[in-house]
Formats: C-alpha cells, structure tokens, sequence
C-alpha cells in the first residue's frame, strides 16, 4: 500500500499514468532477490486503480530515453533515494534534465518492515500491548546496518488517518442495474492470487460492485494461527481499496456472512475462492446465510498463490534478504553523510 500510495501521488502530478516495472534479473542485481516473480509484479501493479498503463522490463535507471520512448513528459520516485549496484543515484539523468518530480514517502511502511515481520513472525506487530523488547531489537536487523540509522530503511509504525482511507476510496455509490457482490476474508500481504480472484469475480457481471469485507485481526489469528496476519486490519484496508476491482471495503467485518448485512448492502451474491472455510467459533458456516438464499458462488482464480506461500518463499531466501537490508542501508548512509559533508563545505 506504501507503493499503491505513491502511484496515487503520481497519477495526481499528470492525465495518464505509465509504471515501469523491472524484469527479476535487474532487481536481484542492484537489490537482492524478488519476492515476486516479475509476471506477478506485472500483474499486480496493472490491478492497482491509479495505474493506465505499465512499462515491462523497465530498465533500473531511468534515462530521457526510456521518458521519450513511451512519451512521458516526467517521471516521478519518492522522496527516498535509490542507487544502483556502485552507488549512483538511478535518476541523476532525468533530475538534471528538468523532467523529475517527487512524491511523499507514505511513513511507517517499507517492503523492509514487511520482510522483517513475517521473517519473525512475531504478534507484536498487530498487537496494542508494548512491544517486547525482543521484537524491536530484531526489527532493526532488517533495516539496519552496524553504523546508524538510514530514514529511508527504518522501520516504523503506519498511522491510519481518515484522510488516507478518503485519498484511497472511490467513493462511488452502487446505481441502478449494478449487481452487488459480497467477499470476505483477511487479504493479507495483498497479492496476486487476490488480484486472480476479484479479477474472477468482477467478471460475474456487467456492471459489478464488490464490497470486501475485511475481518479484524484478532479474527484472522484465529482462523490463520501462527502469528497471521502479517498487516494489521489498517494496511489491509489500504492495499485492497487500491484495487481497480473493488468498490468498497467494510472494515472489521463480521466473520459469519449474516442476513443483517446482505440486506444492509443489498447483495445479489456473495463469492468464496478455493480456499478452505474454517467454521465460526459455535462451528457453524459462515456461509449458511448466502447458501440458504441461494446466492453463494464459489470462484476459482486458477491461482496458487497463498500468503503462506510468500512467507515460504521469504523465508527461504532468509540470509540473502537480510543481506540485503543491510547493504541498502550501508549506501544509504554513505548517501547521507556525503551530502552532509556537502553542507558542511558551503562557504
């Protein structure tokens, strides 16, 4: 949602909206390994409802070349710095040449924060008590080199405000003729496997709305177990209100799909993936209600793709990740303090 937010940012500075998105050859070059396959990336960022158009195979520095091949008048990047492998900044070219704009860095989340959470899988993330002390010392290993703290890797905790969820939402009311159509769960690291099943629900109708309920986190831990869910109910909102296929989100959602809200929200059908339903805490099904009415679908998304995947395949690539971390953070301090010693030598 912290990428989601900044395309949003970008899309409001012009008409039309190209992201370029590099091949996995280039990330692991200049980065260390992807999380995502680059097909996936691909995908997922095409479903994100401020993007017209992406740029496969972007190159890792954005050149006047790349802005003219795809006739775009400036390219924009966040507030924070990147560098390539030896240590330049990615976008000098296109900064010296008048065609860069910047946007605010969206605080309290970095795909480092993510990585360290469910590299830990530690409760403390979504949790009010205070933090033991044990997960905030290992936090900063993920975005911490031995020598200081770089304000780009740093981890720190997202503030929701009504404002975000505003910028997020359409605000779009269902009309007439819209067939309203209910899906719930906890979408959690929101990924491509969710983009397949919306995408798979929106083709049900001609005009679809999807409401998608999200359940609290207390909910989703206990259906999940383990220390899911990686995002707390805030970052879920977020990332699923950016989704081109969703109309509206209800946040906390009841886990049992009651008449209560189908009459409330006026839903026509309510639509489950493939995946397994735990039963409510007295063991009924959620679903009963929809059955009954004889407006439940089951969708499936021809994905395979789960967060527990993702956790797998993090974990996996443990050490190169922390590796990782710790090299970006090593360039970006080194950034810091030349830019610090240019301050210092103005007469």
């Amino acid at each position: 949602y912290g990428h989601s937010n900044q395309l949003r940012q970008a899309r409001a500075m012009g008409d039309y909206l190209i992201v370029g998105v590099h091949t996995d050859e280039e990330i692991a070059k200049h980065k260390g390994p992807p999380v995502f396959t680059q097909e996936e990336r691909y995908k997922m960022v095409q479903a994100i409802k401020w993007v017209d158009e992406i740029a496969p195979g972007a190159p890792y520095v954005t050149t006047l070349e790349t802005l003219d091949k795809y006739s775009c008048d400036f390219c924009v990047h966040g507030d924070d710095i990147t560098l390539t492998i030896d240590g330049k900044d990615t976008y000098e070219e296109v900064k010296t040449a008048g065609r860069y704009r910047e946007c605010k860095r969206t605080q309290g989340v970095s795909t480092t924060d993510l990585v360290g959470r469910m590299l830990l899988m530690t409760k403390a993330h979504h949790s009010n008590i205070d933090e033991d002390l044990d997960y905030r010392k290992h936090t900063d290993n993920f975005g911490k080199g031995p020598k200081g703290h770089s304000p780009w890797t740093g981890v720190s905790q997202f503030l929701q405000t009504s404002q975000k969820i505003i910028q997020f939402a359409s605000g779009k009311e269902p009309q007439p003729g819209d067939t309203i159509i209910y899906v719930a769960g906890a979408f959690d690291l929101f990924h491509v496997g969710h983009v397949d099943f919306l995408e798979k629900v929106h083709q049900l109708a001609e005009k679809p709305y999807i409401i998608a309920g999200l359940h609290f986190d207390q909910e989703v831990n206990r259906y999940k177990g383990k220390n899911y869910p990686i995002m707390n109910i805030h970052e879920r909102t977020l990332s699923v209100l950016a989704c081109r296929y969703v109309s509206e989100v209800v946040i906390g959602a009841p886990y049992a799909v009651t008449a209560d809200l189908l009459d409330h929200f006026r839903v026509t059908l309510v639509c489950h993936g493939m995946t397994e339903v735990v039963p409510d805490k007295d063991g009924s099904d959620p679903y009963e209600e929809p059955k009954q009415r004889g407006i439940f679908q089951l969708v499936d998304s021809g994905s395979n793709l789960t967060t527990d995947l993702i956790v797998q395949r993090i974990i996996k690539n443990r050490l190169e990740f922390e590796a990782r971390n710790q090299k970006k953070e090593a360039k970006e301090l080194a950034v810091l303090e030349a830019m610090r010693r240019l301050e210092e030598e103005k007469p």
